[in-house]
């Protein structure tokens, strides 16, 4: 599991952004996926928040193998077998608990549990888990929060993945945090835009956040 784990991550850091969507219709997830890559974002979390989001999973991976879909709001382990099933190449959820923890790894799923006080960090790092998903990141005190978290953890390796309450206004407060490997952004592809088949603007949102990161990044060399 470690070098999947690796390469999914890798993936995910390296693109910093992964849009977090609901997905109503499952025949608008192959589209959804093909617009995002063409403006440069080739993944996507699709949360467990609607009745059909197993199979859009499903489909995006049969469809696009080389697109690097996910799974979202995983709850009880039976989620991450779903998902696991469906194909999907990473897993999130908001919280953990040692039964997500387990199910994970025996689905063999890149895992990224969600923790925000240092309790709940220290308990996924005692389980295995350094790749974190910070929910929701601007209610829970956001950028400053976690440019908090650096020094008592140092130690540790962490990453986070900060997700709710993040734009394209505030994008670049996380990105310049090292301890972020990535940021979870529901405004790239907001569920009325997918339901409605609005497929040139979430490019254009898309575009704008991957623009945001290669300026980001070519000012950080």
């Amino acid at each position: 599991m470690t070098n999947t784990t690796e390469h999914v991550m890798k993936m995910l850091a390296t693109a910093r952004i992964v849009p977090v969507v609901e997905i109503l219709d499952v025949t608008q997830a192959v589209p959804l996926a093909e617009c995002l890559a063409a403006a440069g974002l080739p993944m996507m979390e699709v949360t467990l928040r609607t009745p059909n989001a197993i199979a859009a999973i499903a489909s995006i991976a049969s469809a696009m193998p080389d697109f690097l879909v996910g799974a979202g709001t995983l709850l009880t382990p039976g989620d991450i077998e779903a998902a696991a099933e469906a194909k999907a190449k990473f897993g999130v959820s908001p919280g953990l608990t040692p039964a997500l923890s387990r199910a994970s790894a025996e689905a063999n799923l890149p895992f990224v549990p969600g923790a925000v006080t240092a309790s709940e960090v220290l308990a996924a790092v005692e389980a295995g888990h350094h790749q974190l998903k910070f929910f929701p990141a601007e209610q829970a005190g956001g950028a400053k929060m976690l440019a908090s978290f650096r020094s008592p953890f140092a130690a540790l390796g962490i990453r986070f993945m900060p997700t709710g309450g993040v734009n394209l206004e505030n994008l670049l407060d996380y990105l310049a945090l090292d301890t972020v490997f990535a940021v979870g952004g529901t405004w790239i592809a907001p569920r009325n835009q997918i339901s409605r088949g609005d497929f040139a603007s979430i490019y254009e949102n898309a575009k704008a956040a991957v623009d945001v990161v290669t300026a980001h990044s070519a000012a950080a060399l």
